[in-house]
């Protein structure tokens, strides 16, 4: 059942369990909000953090988007609207969350896009159809393209994927070092930055090491499932 049925029939099941059978948490909830992390993951339907995280409502502040990409900070320019920079001062300066968690994860749509255009391409390039919002925004992670480019050759496409897809994470994690009061918490211990990635195939969840400088497994993939081979020869950008 592929329905707004089946919708229903979901929000009905949230209803008997929050609501009836332990109607405690929406209690609190209804007071306001105290989550301690936010998730900035992408919109693909394979990766709901919820679902992936075992997550109760109040957990999580989340922002999905294509490619979980951070912008860098910039100043407000006419015309242009700026929602997940807007939530990251939000989750900051009014929520206080202690973690920002930049959730990537492989066979992203938004990298593969970005790996298939060409780099000359402008920012103001039309779409074959219309106008392009896809190319602008996927360009935020142009510097992981570059790197993956230079570095790896003769990968294969499936590897030059995978490790884009893991370096675009640390561009965005660059990218929220951009915002001064994302950084002033930083520095005074209020807030960490992480960088995780969930490997579809193997069902694991990998997250950037600093000290390695390398993706390393946070929960290991079950035995005898594949795993994506980056060969973790792009990490820094």
């Amino acid at each position: 059942m592929h329905t707004i049925e089946r919708l229903l029939k979901g929000f009905e099941r949230f209803q008997q369990h929050y609501f009836e059978d332990a109607p405690a948490l929406f209690d609190a909830l209804r007071v306001g909000q105290h989550p301690q992390t936010l998730l900035i993951g992408c919109s693909d339907s394979r990766v709901d953090p919820g679902l992936l995280l075992g997550s109760d409502p109040g957990d999580l502040f989340t922002v999905r988007n294509v490619a979980n990409l951070v912008p860098p900070c910039s100043e407000m320019e006419t015309g242009r609207l700026h929602g997940v920079s807007a939530a990251i001062q939000f989750a900051v300066e009014q929520l206080r969350v202690a973690r920002i968690i930049v959730m990537g994860h492989s066979g992203c749509g938004g990298i593969r896009a970005l790996l298939a255009r060409p780099e000359a391409e402008g920012d103001t390039a039309p779409a074959r159809a219309g106008q392009d919002f896809i190319g602008p925004w996927v360009r935020i992670a142009a510097p992981a393209r570059q790197l993956v480019e230079q570095t790896m050759p003769g990968a294969s496409a499936e590897q030059r994927q995978h490790a884009c897809e893991q370096a675009s994470i640390l561009v965005s994690l660059r990218n929220l070092e951009s915002f001064p009061f994302v950084r002033a918490a930083c520095e005074r211990g209020e807030l960490t930055l992480h960088g995780w990635y969930f490997d579809i195939a193997a069902g694991a969840l990998l997250a950037y090491s600093d000290r390695a400088d390398s993706f390393l497994p946070l929960v290991c993939p079950l035995p005898d499932a594949p795993v994506c081979d980056v060969r973790n020869t792009v990490t820094t950008v």
